[in-house]
């Protein structure tokens, strides 16, 4: 096999290799294992998106997971409080959808006094189990909730154009905390630090070829992350080979040479900006939706480093390295979950696992600018370019790429 299809050839078995794993592993810790790929294909996401706003575009920010909270946070408020009733309710903000009514359940906060404010509940009580309530649909919650977290991106993006290097950095961070502040915050309707709960992904499980998966089941939501990431790295591989990535790369070089060629700057930072904060708005709903949960904790800076370190690491210039290296990072920082006795003294690895991960981190910077998996990509990349520049020369031929003394005679030099 020649050295530049290696790269192609490794990207067919990783992808072949993942779809295989659900139905071929077998082990006694299989759950377990399931829950580490999801968890590690919604990192390789963040990282991915993350490496085309910074890699790429040169747009470092620390509001990515702000992002995916956004779109957490808006799926989870539109599945806890809007519901499809056959009935009014009579005292729900409600309105009348068709033949039936769209009921808007009355925030409740978090004490155990106030439960019996919640209108629905009242509602459902009263019916006694005559009137069915339906849930809205998990897939329309996942779609606003990128939806917002684009619009959210545009806001931001129109704001922070203007701001380069560590300014726009700064700005988003601040963003950030105040989103995560804000939540914390207020506990009548986000809940506060108590979290809002949401139904799965297929709260009423799922038939495939004729085998039914619960709402528990792993393989459900693994395709459906799995899918989604592939999904995410053909759309960002699309937007890299094409113009816009072409004027994207511009802007990361010279953004005054780009204006001056007349590049629409602010146009293409907006665009790259919505597009990748699209990107973890959706990896936040559906994550949310695979653990039930969301909390302002899952938006803390710590998780934000986390993301920036697994794209360094890998190659932040290189979404594709930045995704693989995610899932081996998460893979990696779950296993060393444990630990182990050197004579009298025992190690919990639980606790020193981020140590080794931040020695990882700044041996990279300090060694492999380019990130460990970018760096070997690169090397195939450059090994078929050398190729093929050798095989060119070897085509044109000595007289072709050196001129001949008598040339050089004939035409001195100025």
């Amino acid at each position: 096999m020649n050295r530049q299809h290696v790269p192609h050839a490794l990207g067919v078995a990783i992808v072949t290799f993942f779809v295989a794993f659900p139905f071929v592993y077998t082990g006694g810790n299989y759950d377990y294992i399931m829950h580490i790929c999801i968890v590690g294909f919604f990192y390789a996401i963040l990282a991915s998106s993350w490496s085309m706003l910074a890699g790429y575009a040169g747009q470092f920010s620390f509001g990515h997971m702000a992002f995916m909270g956004v779109g957490a946070y808006t799926t989870a408020l539109f599945c806890h409080y809007f519901f499809i009733s056959p009935e009014p309710t009579g005292i729900c903000t409600e309105f009348a959808l068709g033949g039936n009514y769209l009921i808007i359940k009355n925030p409740i906060g978090v004490t155990s006094t106030t439960l019996t404010q919640d209108c629905l509940a009242q509602a459902m009580e009263k019916w006694d189990g005559a009137v069915a309530i339906t849930r809205m649909p998990v897939w329309l919650g996942v779609i606003f909730g990128s939806l917002v977290g684009g619009v959210f991106g545009l806001l931001i993006g129109l704001l922070v154009l203007r701001l380069r290097a560590a300014y726009l950095a700064l700005f988003t961070l601040g963003f950030s905390e105040i989103l995560r502040a804000t939540i914390s915050a207020e506990i009548q309707i986000t809940r506060g630090q108590a979290g809002i709960e949401l139904p799965s992904l297929f709260e009423n499980g799922i038939t495939i070829a004729g085998h039914v998966f619960s709402k528990t089941d792993k393989i459900p939501p693994y395709f459906v992350m799995f899918f989604l990431l592939l999904g995410c790295l053909v759309i960002l591989y699309w937007l890299s080979r094409s113009r816009f990535g072409l004027f994207v790369r511009a802007l990361r070089e010279d953004q005054d040479a780009a204006a001056a060629l007349g590049v629409n700057t602010t146009r293409y930072k907006v665009l790259v900006f919505v597009i990748t904060s699209m990107m973890a708005a959706l990896a936040g709903a559906v994550q949310a939706h695979y653990v039930t949960i969301i909390t302002p904790n899952n938006l803390m800076i710590l998780q934000m480093s986390l993301v920036v370190a697994m794209a360094v690491i890998a190659g932040v210039e290189n979404f594709v390295a930045a995704a693989i290296g995610a899932i081996l990072i998460e893979f990696t920082l779950e296993m060393l979950r444990t630990s182990f006795t050197i004579g009298d003294v025992t190690i919990d690895m639980t606790l020193w696992r981020l140590v080794f991960f931040g020695v990882v981190l700044m041996l990279t910077l300090r060694f492999a600018r380019n990130g460990l998996l970018a760096t070997l990509i690169d090397y195939f990349r450059r090994g078929h370019v050398a190729a093929e520049t050798v095989a060119r020369h070897k085509e044109r031929g000595p007289s072709d790429s050196v001129p001949s003394e008598a040339g050089r005679q004939g035409h001195p030099r100025d």
